[in-house]
């Protein structure tokens, strides 16, 4: 009995010394350890915090996003063939909720939501979206529904350095515009590229090499390449680090051996 309050004591200690612990995992650790019967964890990484025998994020605000790691899946196509490619999934810190994301459309949807269709190509085959109407299988980005017209600015993504940069202005999915955006993460700055598409028209003048700010406007939502819906498609996608996405043309900018496929929720601003 003696040896359950000493660990009950331990613990309750632990629960308020959170500061002690944030500076570096060796306190929890130590404290983990002290208490009989327990096995000692493995330390946590640095920007973790050991809670119990476990590690959670510990966000800072500016600190930079951690790094993305790309995995390898599936999906049978239209045709019934097996297609395989790399997408990084949602980060388990990051929201499920797609309402808790800024996006650049205000909400299209009763009750001020905004994403109709959401990103599933990290779930299995049978789970992606489909339809007889579709042209693809699975779904990369998000759909946000939008009255046709509706303007489209621009939101920096997380962690992201110095203004987004257009890579490119014409057809690809309907009327698209892609940007290129530096982001800090895992100690280095990634690029990743932003995809608008279906838009009714990009911003006027707006061409490759132009620089686009926090409220910049990009285009205006629209149906092209898509009849059936008049809304905003938004992929990210990052850069593979051997690629000098400045010198690829629109098609290569969304295709596997240039760039992976990502999660917009990864990016994607917080509300």
């Amino acid at each position: 009995m003696a040896m359950r309050l000493e660990a009950i004591a331990l613990l309750a200690l632990g629960s308020m010394t959170v500061g002690a612990a944030s500076r570096g995992p060796a306190n929890a650790t130590a404290r983990w350890a002290a208490i009989p019967g327990r096995v000692e964890p493995t330390p946590c990484p640095e920007g973790w915090l050991a809670d119990g025998d476990v590690c959670v994020p510990l966000p800072l605000e500016g600190q930079e996003g951690p790094e993305l790691t790309d995995v390898a899946n599936a999906h049978r196509d239209r045709r019934g063939q097996w297609v395989r490619y790399d997408q990084i999934p949602r980060l388990p810190e990051r929201p499920v909720d797609y309402d808790l994301y800024r996006y650049p459309i205000a909400p299209g949807m009763p009750g001020g939501h905004s994403v109709i269709s959401g990103y599933d190509l990290d779930q299995p085959n049978e789970r992606q979206r489909r339809g007889p109407t579709l042209s693809h299988v699975g779904h990369g980005g998000v759909d946000l529904p939008q009255k046709k017209g509706a303007p489209i600015v621009m939101v920096p993504l997380e962690h992201q350095e110095g203004d987004a940069e257009v890579l490119f202005v014409g057809d690809l999915f309907g009327r698209t515009v892609i940007t290129l955006h530096a982001l800090r993460e895992g100690g280095q700055v990634r690029e990743y590229v932003l995809l608008f598409g279906h838009l009714d028209a990009p911003a006027m003048g707006l061409a490759k090499g132009a620089h686009l700010a926090s409220g910049d406007l990009v285009g205006t939502v629209g149906d092209t390449g898509s009849p059936e819906l008049v809304h905003l498609h938004l992929e990210a996608r990052r850069v593979r680090a051997t690629v000098n996405i400045r010198n690829e043309p629109g098609y290569k900018l969304v295709a596997n051996e240039c760039t992976v496929v990502c999660d917009p929720r990864n990016v994607l601003p917080l509300k």
